[in-house]
């Protein structure tokens, strides 16, 4: 039997990084509750203070077909490399130096969002097609391939 999923994300600032991977995936930020027009006017009516309204967030995907994913803030910022992280199909379909340049391309627009650049590692065929390292606003890496 195959599982939902749902990725979580320790992070300082779960609004911004929400919003960072939805803008990265396509996603969109999780509807409010039924009755609410908005997250604020919901946790208001809910009783959480305001210091404590971001302490989560999650996005899910439009179509219905991702995985949720879910943000909580933690106390402590990240301490090593990732020992598990996303790869990002940033290029389907495309081979050799027309996939790089799309790599390449949409790297740029997560620099611009924010994302730090890591590394390039380039095509070794016949296994290796090459991707583009870089880490979230918070140094979380991942991977476009």
């Amino acid at each position: 039997m195959a599982r939902d999923v749902q990725i979580t994300f320790d992070c300082a600032d779960p609004a911004g990084l929400s919003a960072f991977w939805a803008e990265v995936l396509g996603y969109r930020l999780q509807d409010p509750p039924k009755g609410f027009e908005s997250w604020e006017r919901a946790l208001e009516a809910m009783g959480v203070p305001p210091e404590s309204r971001n302490d989560a967030s999650a996005v899910v995907d439009p179509d219905g077909s991702g995985p949720r994913l879910f943000f909580q803030k933690v106390p402590e910022g990240k301490q090593a490399k990732n020992r598990v992280h996303l790869d990002v199909r940033a290029a389907p379909g495309l081979e050799g130096e027309a996939r790089m340049a799309a790599l390449e391309k949409e790297a740029e627009r997560l620099v611009s969002l924010g994302a730090t650049r890591l590394g390039r590692q380039e095509p070794a065929p016949p296994l290796g097609a090459g991707h583009v390292v870089l880490a979230d606003p918070e140094g979380n890496e991942f991977c476009l391939d």
